[in-house]
């Protein structure tokens, strides 16, 4: 039986597909961690130049598993602290094509938001939806969305919730491509191995530079979503700490 994570290496390129359909790729436990791990193995082997980040059908992620953070509570957020796949997403070295396939929610938009840039199948809608269900963003939502889409966009997105397609999501500038839905993964790959022809000593800092250069405005926009989440979400309370230690791996992996 698969599990919630497949993975595929063709040559340079190892493309991680997240695998819970019938929750729309909902961020469980199991997902978490073994999306996770898979960000961190791609980045360690130096066989692999780029990740490819998609879904099964019919979305790429919906985010947080609603059911399990109503069962564990606490215990669910707290996962985040050891094997925070939303945030390692952008802390990798490898360059990440994010092949969006369909419905992406909220910490599946945070997720996305860590991918150097998004290829769209026209299927492809956005939301982000956290105030919609109580509560505050604390993945890189108000950071990372502003620098894609424009702070006003970003404010309108999570203050109305309302779902912007893929042909609206490439006027914003949040992806930078819309595809026929079948062509989305081949689209994806050939892009990704574009990327693998040049050489890792060259990709890798050309990539640190564009990080580099958006961290102050970045690392601001999370340390303060940290902290004012954590004053209003219990569960959230070790988000500010946990961002600073991210923004110091940030700094030191790249």
């Amino acid at each position: 039986m698969a599990g919630p994570l497949l993975i595929d290496t063709d040559g340079p390129v190892r493309v991680l597909t997240l695998n819970r359909p019938e929750a729309r790729n909902a961020l469980s436990g199991a997902l978490v961690r073994a999306l996770y791990a898979a960000l961190v193995d791609a980045d360690e082997d130096e066989d692999v130049r780029v990740i490819v980040l998609t879904g099964t059908d019919p979305a790429f992620c919906a985010g947080v598993d609603l059911k399990e953070a109503a069962r564990d509570g606490a215990a669910y957020f707290a996962q985040f602290d050891d094997t925070d796949c939303i945030s390692q997403v952008a802390l990798v070295r490898t360059p990440v094509v994010g092949a969006v396939n369909g419905a992406t929610f909220t910490g599946g938009l945070e997720v996305a938001l860590g991918c150097d840039f998004l290829v769209a199948s026209e299927r492809a809608v956005f939301a982000d939806t956290h105030a919609r269900v109580g509560v505050l963003p604390g993945g890189g939502m108000t950071a990372r969305l502003p620098n894609a889409v424009g702070s006003g966009n970003a404010r309108r997105m999570s203050m109305v919730g309302e779902v912007v397609d893929a042909g609206r999501a490439l006027a914003m500038g949040l992806v930078t491509e819309i595809v026929p839905h079948d062509d989305l993964l081949d689209r994806a790959t050939a892009l990704a191995r574009s990327i693998a022809e040049v050489p890792p000593e060259v990709m890798r800092p050309l990539k640190q530079m564009y990080v580099e250069g958006a961290q102050g405005s970045v690392g601001v926009a999370l340390a303060a979503e940290a902290r004012i989440a954590g004053a209003h979400h219990p569960d959230f309370g070790r988000l500010e700490q946990r961002r600073r230690e991210v923004l110091a791996r940030n700094r030191g992996q790249l």
